[in-house]
């Protein structure tokens, strides 16, 4: 597609680009990240990282091999709307406050420095978990995929090496400017697209029967039934619960179009549509293919006793081996470029949090590249810390529910503060906007915070529990014990206007002209 992002160009003229950097200029920052990405571009970094054909695929054992059929007939929309619940909400913050690591900004704006600073450190969390979730997934799918046919062993010490080589290779890529990773993160949305239309059209045309009515039968394969993927329980509806991680999961990230708001243009506009946008288009296309999958399953039993190799097992029973092959690369390119984008997102975070002074070595975190206008030091810095937390915590359940658990706690809190704030000490709205939606979409949100949290940390993933609570606690100590004297938080009020000499020299040293 034809690239109309830059200044002067088709779709955004220099007047739009001034009125895109006044407003990050109100809120007492310099534009130094490059703002060129379009309303795709940024939707297709937050579809990307959504990515259907990662979560969708890697988690489907927590769902087939739960209740059956069930948990994609009538989970997987489900759970689609408890996170469209969150992006409804977040869409309406994101156009008022446009802002790179938005949810930190979000948090403090709406609150306090605190609430903010408590923000940061949940989302940051919560991306760099996410970001080893997708990778360790990634390796599970290469494993499953490939591996037999290149000899590996499924040992701790091939995922850790895996890990590093793709994580360093997505930070490289990162390292070298947001258009090459546009670029890429464009062609995943796209591969997504067509990779999981493919995958439903080949599985519907080798499915062996159509029996719909699979798709919401509820069946007990917890146990030895489900290969142990989930404890044995009598309680179908307890279990079906559990399931909802399978789209819960699969359906976060959203978060990245906020994260990358000063890249996009427009993007008090095109962020909480780009938002938005990526949950519907996900949930619809990921539907899709899993219910292809639940039609094309020659036997549920049989099926459900494969645990999180079902959807290997289902490929091996039904599709001819070149189609299998082809599929297989298609769906493993999507997930590495899912990572890619994922990383760009974490970045993003540490940098906004950084230039405020909220991490150690804030003064080298935040530093912009002027070759490359990317925060190389936070590009690095997060890579190496999911590599880190992998190797600590290899368990792939458990990296998924210390991931939900934290993302959505993220998401919660400025959603919280928002819904205290709104029509009070919040009455600037940007031009997205639901009114007094907000207020229902807040409220659901924050209750649907309780049920993840409840079904984030039922066995076998017991230590997302006390990881959570280990968080909690020791951030409770940091602040309380340093930061809070410490901590100014984002701009307010005069020391915006303050920030106006500091803002020119930070544009000037990255080459940015208005």
């Amino acid at each position: 597609m034809a690239d109309n992002t830059t200044p002067g160009s088709a779709g955004y003229s220099d007047a739009d680009h001034k009125e895109d950097v006044k407003v990050l200029h109100s809120m007492g920052y310099a534009q130094e990240l490059e703002r060129r990405m379009s309303r795709f571009s940024n939707f297709a970094i937050s579809f990307s990282i959504i990515c259907i054909l990662s979560g969708g695929i890697n988690s489907l054992g927590q769902g087939l091999s739960g209740v059956g059929g069930a948990a994609i007939g009538i989970g997987w929309p489900l759970g689609v709307f408890i996170s469209g619940v969150f992006a409804v909400a977040m869409a309406q913050i994101s156009s008022a406050y446009p802002t790179a690591g938005g949810l930190y900004h979000w948090g403090s704006i709406l609150g306090n420095k605190g609430s903010g600073w408590l923000t940061a450190w949940l989302n940051l969390i919560g991306l760099v978990t996410v970001l080893g979730a997708i990778n360790v997934g990634t390796w599970t799918f290469f494993l499953g995929a490939f591996g037999e046919q290149l000899g590996l062993e499924a040992t701790f010490n091939e995922q850790l090496i895996f890990m590093i080589v793709i994580t360093a290779s997505q930070a490289l890529i990162n390292h070298l400017g947001i258009k090459l990773t546009s670029l890429l993160t464009d062609f995943s949305g796209y591969l997504i697209l067509l990779g999981s239309v493919a995958l439903a059209l080949a599985l519907f045309a080798y499915a062996p029967s159509y029996d719909f009515s699979r798709l919401w039968t509820f069946a007990n394969y917890s146990g030895d039934a489900g290969a142990g993927v989930w404890p044995r329980t009598e309680s179908v509806g307890f279990l079906f619960a559990l399931g909802l991680l399978l789209p819960i999961y699969t359906i976060t990230g959203y978060d990245a179009s906020a994260h990358t708001s000063e890249e996009t243009v427009k993007a008090a506009v095109n962020v909480p549509k780009s938002m938005i946008g990526s949950v519907w288009w996900s949930g619809v296309f990921g539907w899709l293919f899993l219910i292809a999958v639940v039609i094309a399953i020659p036997n549920m039993d049989a099926a459900a006793g494969q645990g999180w190799n079902v959807f290997f097992w289902t490929l091996n029973e039904v599709l001819p081996a070149p189609l299998k092959m082809v599929l297989l690369v298609a769906i493993f390119v999507a997930q590495y470029l899912c990572g890619l984008a994922t990383v760009t997102s974490v970045s993003r975070m540490i940098f906004a949090f950084s230039r405020d002074g909220g991490l150690p070595g804030s003064s080298i975190l935040k530093k912009v590249s002027p070759t490359y206008r990317t925060p190389v030091a936070a590009i690095w810095t997060g890579s190496v810390l999911a590599i880190l937390f992998t190797a600590y915590t290899p368990l792939y359940t458990t990296i998924v529910s210390v991931t939900v658990i934290f993302l959505f706690l993220s998401f919660t809190v400025p959603i919280a503060l928002g819904l205290l704030a709104f029509n009070k000490t919040w009455t600037q709205m940007g031009p997205w906007n639901i009114g007094g939606w907000y207020k229902v979409f807040a409220i659901l949100s924050i209750l649907a915070m309780a049920l993840i949290f409840v079904i984030g940390i039922q066995p076998p993933n017991y230590k997302a529990l006390w990881i959570t609570i280990g968080f909690l606690v020791l951030t409770a100590i940091v602040w309380f014990g340093f930061e809070r004297n410490r901590f100014q938080g984002p701009p307010i009020g005069a020391e915006i206007e303050k920030r106006a000499a500091a803002i020119k020299q930070a544009e000037q040293a990255v080459g940015e002209t208005h």
